[in-house]
């Protein structure tokens, strides 16, 4: 969807959500993964299951091709994470990852709303793990998640301004 397309990552808490919706605030376009591409899945097949925890939070790779295909705007931010990102990760021109200590996010944590990822113990439990391994995560632009949502944004642009 963009002539430059720019993934945002980053584990559960750091942001990714609040940088996608400033972002549209601003004008951008921008692919809320976690809604618009978002399914439980194999993670190593990719075929839809019916259950399944963190580790089958996956993408549509096909639709994530198409809309990296689609070259009508000038930047697309696709904000969210998946499981699955190695099976597309070469499409985008620049991945960032947000990323915040230890404190912050055990604080983010415990402010989410009951039923929503991250809540459950079994599951704050995971995400300060996944925080600690960093294994479910991308390379990319490291960029401080505890700064004001609008410098971490000016961020964010400022790496897809430096590709256009």
């Amino acid at each position: 969807m963009g002539r430059v397309n720019v993934l945002v990552e980053g584990v559960s808490c750091a942001g990714k959500t609040s940088v996608a919706e400033e972002l549209e605030r601003r004008g951008h376009h921008v692919v809320h993964g976690d809604r618009e591409l978002a399914y439980r899945g194999d993670p190593v097949t990719g075929a839809p299951v019916e259950a399944g925890g963190h580790a089958h939070h996956l993408w549509r790779v096909d639709r994530v091709q198409e809309l990296v295909a689609d070259r009508s705007a000038p930047v697309t931010f696709f904000c969210g994470g998946s499981r699955n990102w190695p099976a597309f990760v070469d499409l985008f021109d620049a991945v960032v990852v947000l990323q915040l200590d230890r404190a912050t996010l055990e604080r983010r944590l415990a402010l989410r709303p009951a039923g929503e990822w991250g809540s459950a113990p079994d599951e704050r439990e995971q995400v300060l793990r996944l925080h600690a391994t960093r294994e479910d995560l991308p390379p990319g632009v490291a960029l401080d998640a505890t700064a004001p949502l609008d410098a971490v944004v000016c961020e964010v642009l400022a790496v897809a301004e430096r590709l256009l």
